[in-house]
C-alpha cells in the first residue's frame, strides 16, 4: 500500500471512530472510553502523517510505534465498550477489523524499515 493510500485510510478511521463516539449515549462510562477511543483512533493518522514527514529512518520507526500503539490502543477501547455494553459488537465489528488491519500494516512496515539495508 502506498503512502497516500494510507493517509486516506487512517484519516477514514479517524472520521469512522469520531461518528462512532458522537453516537454514544453519554453517561460517565461512555464518555471516559468514548475520550480514549476518540485520542488512540484520531492519533492514528496524525502520527502516520507524521511519520512520512521522517527525517530519518530511525524518525520513521519511532513514529510508526506510536501508530502502532495507537492503533492498537484503538482496538482495545472499542473490545472494552463491547464489553461494558455500551456498544452491540456487530456495530463495532467492521471498525475494529480495519483497526486490526492498520495494525498489521504498520507492524510490516517497522519490520521492513529495520531491514539492514
Amino acid at each position: 500500500m502506498d503512502k497516500e493510500a494510507m493517509k486516506r485510510r487512517t484519516k477514514q478511521f479517524a472520521l469512522r471512530v469520531v461518528r462512532l463516539v458522537e453516537a454514544l449515549l453519554r453517561g460517565r462510562t461512555a464518555d471516559v472510553l468514548g475520550r480514549q477511543l476518540l485520542r488512540s483512533g484520531t492519533s492514528v493518522g496524525a502520527n502516520y502523517r507524521a511519520a512520512c514527514r521522517a527525517k530519518s529512518t530511525a524518525g520513521f520507526i519511532a513514529k510508526m510505534g506510536i501508530v502502532e500503539e495507537e492503533s492498537d490502543e484503538s482496538v482495545y477501547w472499542m473490545k472494552w465498550s463491547v464489553e461494558a455494553g455500551i456498544v452491540k459488537a456487530e456495530r463495532l465489528e467492521a471498525l475494529m477489523k480495519e483497526g486490526k488491519e492498520i495494525l498489521a500494516i504498520t507492524i510490516a512496515s517497522i519490520k521492513t524499515a529495520k531491514r539492514p539495508k
